[in-house]
């Protein structure tokens, strides 16, 4: 087990819970899935109303919370594979400006190469 950022793990490929984390954020973000968190809602809600037994308002609530971290685990992987994504762009951008600038020496071109750390790369 590795506890490096999404994006660092394996190589080129994306690793299986990457593409399943992909597709579960896919149909998550889906009208079926909201539909289905509704009526989880909706049974969590009629179970306190009617009084049903203390097991099936446990089923409900442990259900719900079951969710909420399969949620919380699928927005973290999606949150840090476009964090990684914006930083690649930005530090892309940013070397291409240092190479049409060639060696200018000023003060914002030195702290534009400290920013992105290009000696750290090569």
């Amino acid at each position: 087990m590795t506890f490096k950022n999404p994006v660092h793990r394996g190589g080129p490929r994306r690793s299986r819970f990457d593409q399943f984390a992909e597709y579960a954020s896919n149909f998550t973000s889906s009208p079926l899935f909201f539909l289905f968190c509704l009526l989880l809602v909706g049974f969590f809600a009629a179970a306190h109303i009617a009084h049903l037994r203390v097991q099936l308002l446990l089923l409900a609530g442990e259900s719900m919370t079951a969710v909420a971290l399969l949620l919380l685990a699928l927005l973290k992987n999606a949150e840090m594979r476009a964090e990684h994504a914006i930083q690649r762009k930005l530090d892309a951008i940013a070397a291409a400006l240092l190479e049409a600038h060639g060696d200018d020496g000023g003060q914002a071109f030195e702290d534009l190469r400290n920013a992105i750390r290009m000696e750290e790369e090569t």
